[in-house]
């Protein structure tokens, strides 16, 4: 089993590091280039990012993309889920149907301790933590 981001998850978290890094607003392309996205795909990513209220946008020849709210506000689940959705799953691992629908599988507490840890720490990496590991 493999515990890893979807493009558009991967996308997401490096735009929003990007943003954080820079402190400023930036147009679409810079981030593109700065991150190394592609261009053609970033505003879908980013009209996700604007629609949870992460990241805001300025139209014009002046506008660009900035965070909504300081660095340190904005946590990494945060960014995953607004482009993956929950990182936690109700569907039970060996039934595949949601869990305790006819009783408790094996794995169950086991299953749904590691996906509560898992979004526990993502809860409580901030884009500011980042900011900081990126810019040594």
């Amino acid at each position: 089993m493999k515990i890893e981001l979807g493009q558009t998850g991967d996308y997401a978290v490096r735009s929003v590091l990007a943003l954080a890094v820079a402190g400023r607003r930036l147009k679409g392309r810079e981030i593109a280039s700065q991150m190394q996205l592609p261009e053609k795909f970033l505003p879908q990513v980013l009209a996700t990012l604007v629609k949870a209220g992460l990241v805001g946008s300025v139209a014009g020849p002046d506008g660009g993309y900035l965070l909504t709210r300081p660095p340190g506000e904005i946590t990494l689940l945060q960014v995953v889920e607004a482009a993956e959705g929950p990182v936690r799953s109700r569907k039970c691992v060996l039934r595949g149907g949601p869990c305790r629908l006819d009783g408790t599988c094996a794995i169950h507490d086991a299953w749904f301790d590691a996906q509560a840890a898992l979004a526990a720490k993502l809860s409580r990496t901030t884009f500011a933590e980042l900011r900081r590991q990126a810019l040594r």
